[in-house]
């Protein structure tokens, strides 16, 4: 649904040609019909990905989507992809991530925040709904954003719940 949402949107938006690398067994592929091209490869042919951007003449990319984890197990990376992992100190989802943006930036592809063009389906930032939070509750908030950057630095991707002061945090 993201990739699609994406791809209109950077059309309402004027972008006049929309390329998509698809994974496959992770792209849905009606995604084809939001596109002006797209190319399908497996998760892991890096250098393939790179030499479909520089054919097209792409110069911004944005990430959409995601990788089911099960599917990083049966990865078969291509020689680039192997060295880019054998560079790589840590292999978290930043670290790799951040990698692959290097190497997008050495073909000249900018890889742009993923909301870009999304804006008007974010939530303002502030209070949303109910009424004005206590200071307690304020509290809560923000105990509860200290732990999230926490274990999203940590890339244990869970969730956190925090409520007087407490936080029973639960594998989710």
């Amino acid at each position: 649904m993201y990739p699609r949402l994406l791809a209109d949107s950077a059309r309402n938006a004027g972008v006049k040609k929309i390329v998509a690398a698809a994974f496959t067994g992770e792209t849905d592929s009606i995604l084809a019909q939001h596109v002006d091209v797209l190319d399908w490869m497996r998760v892991g042919q890096l250098n393939r990905l790179l030499k479909f951007f520089r054919a097209q003449a792409i110069h911004h990319a944005i990430m959409a989507g995601q990788v089911a984890p099960k599917n990083l197990f049966d990865l078969q990376p291509d020689w680039r992809a192997l060295l880019l992992l054998g560079k790589l100190k840590e292999r978290t989802a930043e670290s790799i991530f951040t990698a692959i943006a290097d190497e997008l930036a050495k073909v000249d592809v900018e890889l742009l925040p993923a909301t870009t063009f999304l804006e008007d389906f974010l939530a303002p930032s502030g209070l949303v709904t109910g009424s004005k939070l206590s200071r307690h509750e304020e509290d809560d908030v923000d105990l509860g954003w200290r732990i999230a950057k926490e274990i999203a630095r940590l890339d244990i991707g869970q969730t956190i719940i925090a409520k007087n002061g407490c936080s029973p945090t639960r594998a989710g």
